[in-house]
């Protein structure tokens, strides 16, 4: 491919390890809210084939027998992403291995960046102090999110929005992913993706991502991808 006019960067998994994060956020607001509900590591590592908070809880009550409309999932989900903003403000999250590069080149060679994620906008803003000691509105030009749409991922809805909110049509584009649910919205987005899964999508099905490295750091420098993605 030519050299993309924008990359759009999955977060979480695809900025930084944050699910661990999550996980901890999600535990802490079941304990406030008087509940016995406890997610362990591999509990998560399931619940993460379905995109979206609230939508894991209200798998996790159906998978118990329960009925999601009878819970306060969206107050819960609130909780949650208060308590993950205070996690991520505490330190400790560092971007993955490449991706400040990744975006330093890109910013030096002109290539917009954009977000594409089935997270809030609020963890995003966040991230980004953190990660990058920047606000978000400084990183990145466009931030779709999952609830700004009507379909989160595998569905490309999410995708489609950064796009439109871009102004450039999906062959001038490039997603970065880290998950089975990531690749397959961004490729029925139209879009080229590079796949590099994180550790709670080792072992995933890659879903025939258009390149696959280990970590982004092997994009470096962004030159490659003009061999490394055809």
């Amino acid at each position: 491919m030519n050299w993309p006019q924008a990359l759009i960067f999955d977060v979480d998994g695809t900025l930084a390890e944050t699910e661990q994060a999550h996980l901890q956020a999600f535990n802490l607001a079941f304990a406030a809210a008087g509940l016995d509900w406890r997610w362990s590591p591999e509990d998560y590592r399931a619940l993460l084939t379905t995109t979206g908070g609230k939508e894991r809880m209200a798998r996790h009550v159906r998978e118990q027998g329960g009925d999601p409309a009878a819970w306060p999932i969206a107050d819960l989900h609130r909780a949650k992403t208060r308590l993950f903003t205070e996690i991520v403000a505490g330190g400790g999250l560092r971007a993955r291995a490449g991706i400040r590069e990744i975006i330093s080149e890109a910013r030096r060679e002109g290539v917009r960046l954009a977000v594409a994620t089935t997270t809030s906008p609020e963890n995003v803003a966040a991230l980004c102090p953190t990660l990058f000691g920047a606000p978000m509105e400084a990183v990145f030009e466009v931030v779709a999110a999952g609830d700004m749409v009507a379909a989160k991922k595998p569905a490309p809805d999410v995708y489609l929005l950064a796009l439109e909110r871009l102004g450039l049509p999906a062959e001038a584009c490039l997603a970065l992913e880290d998950s089975r649910n990531g690749v397959l919205a961004a490729k029925r987005a139209g879009l080229k993706v590079v796949l590099s899964q994180s550790f709670f999508t080792q072992g995933e099905p890659t879903e025939s991502p258009d390149l696959q490295v280990a970590e982004f750091s092997g994009l470096l420098p962004l030159g490659r991808l003009r061999a490394g993605v055809s």
